[in-house]
């Protein structure tokens, strides 16, 4: 029985924090708890989500836009 250093549940590791990674569309489903990937592809395609790039044909995120966009996002909500 191999042990490794990541954890078995992917979700630990973003109750955490963020990774020190870039971010899936799968991870931003998991972090804000949203319904399916279709969300953040529409949040893509509507150009209201967190900035993220093409590697070949996966979107990733970056950690530090994702959290400056969810900063933002949090800050519009207390001054409303």
């Amino acid at each position: 029985m191999a042990t490794t250093d990541e954890p078995a549940d992917p979700r630990a590791t973003l109750r955490g924090g963020l990774p020190d990674r870039y971010l899936t569309p799968e991870d931003l489903v998991t972090l804000f708890s949203l319904p399916s990937v279709e969300t953040v592809y529409q949040w893509r395609r509507k150009r209201i989500g967190p900035p993220g790039f093409r590697v070949g044909r996966y979107l990733r995120f970056n950690p530090a836009a994702v959290r400056a966009w969810e900063a933002e996002r949090t800050a519009l909500e207390d001054a409303a």
